[in-house]
């Protein structure tokens, strides 16, 4: 385990591919649990993310899926230090370093608190619930000028004009500035979050769960005003979900993670295409086929027992105790994440591509 202070493990230029926006190296976060008198014993940890490594390139979206309380928002949010990641390192390839004083490439995860806030105007998050990330109290000016003000970024005029021009981008009108939160529907209030991840021209925005909790047709405008914006602005984005057909309509890779791991993690199309873990597969599965006849006729994996606690997870591979293949060899050694002959990497002893799924 990489210790988070360990500053010999900062990369330096060349070490990352100039294509390369950031990478996350075994990153680990554990919440300890505490007991005793004012709660000064420690008697265990939620192992909520455990060793998950992934890389994404400039302009690229990868979509990071799984169930709820696989580690998906806990890895999003590390990676932006939202939270203090307890091991691992991410690197963060800056792209306005001849703006800043600070090295092309910055490990986030040792960072200090004015790096981190240089690095703020580069790395933006949309919530999952528009309403709850947006305050009450603000007018929709105040909300999206609020991060031209912490970072001192042009004039009161310059900054309500580029609150006008952020509006009319994410497609809004840019007479509703004066207006407020409640004021608005679900999908134009995830589009003001949006606007506001967008003021000071990030290169990533974390997306978490932006479309779970609107309606289906709104979600289908929200992934399209997403897509429109990567293309016009060469964005790159962290995409969380549950969903997987929202994910193959926005990513270009994929990566599942079950039980704070990464299991299975390729291309969309190795992912939907050729699913090779069992995990993986029943995920897919439960995806409804519009087609009458092609549901009645492809396999649908049901999967038994609950998902292991993250306070004791399962000796070997974690998927066993709900796994049709697991054998022996799962419980005392734990697969790695490498390409067994499907195409890409899968952490399955007994990986093989699915049909009829």
């Amino acid at each position: 385990m990489t210790d988070v202070t360990d500053a010999s493990a900062d990369l330096h230029v060349g070490d990352l591919p100039s294509d390369v926006l950031i990478r996350v190296d075994g990153l680990v976060k554990e919440f300890p649990i505490k007991r005793g008198v004012f709660f000064k014993k420690q008697v265990g940890a939620v192992q909520a993310v455990s060793g998950v490594s992934f890389e994404i390139k400039a302009g690229e979206t990868l979509g990071l899926v799984g169930e709820s309380g696989s580690g998906k928002s806990t890895t999003a949010r590390c990676v932006l230090r939202l939270l203090e990641p307890t091991a691992g390192n991410v690197y963060f390839q800056h792209t306005r370093s001849d703006e800043v004083d600070l090295p092309p490439i910055v490990n986030i995860a040792n960072a200090d608190k004015e790096t981190l806030r240089l690095l703020r105007e580069e790395m933006q998050i949309v919530f999952q619930d528009p309403f709850a990330s947006l305050n009450p109290r603000m007018t929709v000016a105040s909300i999206i000028s609020e991060p031209l003000i912490v970072h001192d970024s042009g004039t009161a005029q310059e900054r309500l004009d580029k609150v006008k021009d952020l509006l009319r981008l994410v497609g809004l009108s840019p007479e509703h500035t004066n207006r407020y939160p409640h004021e608005f529907s679900g999908g134009q209030r995830q589009r003001i979050g949006i606007a506001r991840a967008l003021a000071l021209n990030p290169s990533l925005i974390v997306l978490d769960e932006p479309v779970s909790a609107l309606d289906v047709s709104i979600q289908a405008q929200i992934v399209n005003l997403l897509r429109d914006l990567q293309e016009d602005l060469g964005l790159s984005y962290l995409f969380i979900a549950h969903d997987l057909a929202v994910v193959r309509n926005i990513s270009h890779r994929v990566s599942v993670m079950y039980l704070g791991k990464i299991v299975e993690t390729g291309l969309r199309e190795d992912i939907y295409e050729r699913p090779s873990h069992p995990y993986t597969q029943a995920l897919l599965s439960a995806i409804p086929e519009p087609d009458p006849e092609t549901e009645q006729r492809r396999e649908r994996i049901m999967l038994e027992g609950d998902v292991p606690s993250p306070v004791d997870p399962p000796s070997g591979c974690r998927f066993r105790t709900r796994c049709w293949k697991a054998e022996e060899i799962c419980a005392t050694e734990e697969p790695a994440l490498l390409d067994r002959g499907q195409g890409h990497p899968v952490a399955c002893h007994f990986a093989e591509v699915a049909v009829n799924i």
